[in-house]
């Protein structure tokens, strides 16, 4: 919280009860949740935002590097919380839409072998790999 309370201050931004609530709500999952799954577990508390308020704080805590903004086939924009988070890319599958974080040391050493060859200073990557997964092979 400490690292959105700096971000809202240097922005000339107040921490509402709205925005908290919202924030907290965020950090305390796992996985990767759509704007529209935040607010629904929202609802189900005794706060009541609304989903344009979900969008605008989920983009404030994007600005903040709290988390960040996957775009995957399904075609809808799901966060994810980045804060003290390890880099990893992602399968996922074309069945059910299981997305599986994959944290692999080789991978992040031929992407940093990558970036050395070429004198490039990465400030981000994605790896999105489609297949089907291990479950919905099994049930066919």
């Amino acid at each position: 919280m400490r690292i959105l309370r700096q971000h809202l201050s240097e922005n000339g931004l107040k921490l509402t009860r709205q925005r908290l609530s919202i924030a907290e709500q965020f950090l305390d999952c796992e996985g990767h949740l759509s704007a529209e799954e935040l607010y629904h577990q929202l609802s189900d508390g005794s706060q009541r935002v609304g989903l344009a308020t979900v969008y605008r704080t989920l983009k404030m805590l994007v600005d903040a590097g709290l988390a960040q903004v996957r775009h995957f086939p399904d075609g809808t924009a799901r966060y994810e919380n980045v804060y003290g988070e390890p880099a990893h890319d992602h399968l996922i599958c074309v069945e059910c839409g299981r997305i599986i974080e994959v944290e692999n040391p080789l991978l992040q050493e031929l992407y940093q072998r990558s970036f050395d060859l070429y004198g490039f200073v990465a400030s981000g990557h994605r790896l999105v790999i489609t297949g089907v997964c291990g479950p919905c092979q099994n049930s066919r």
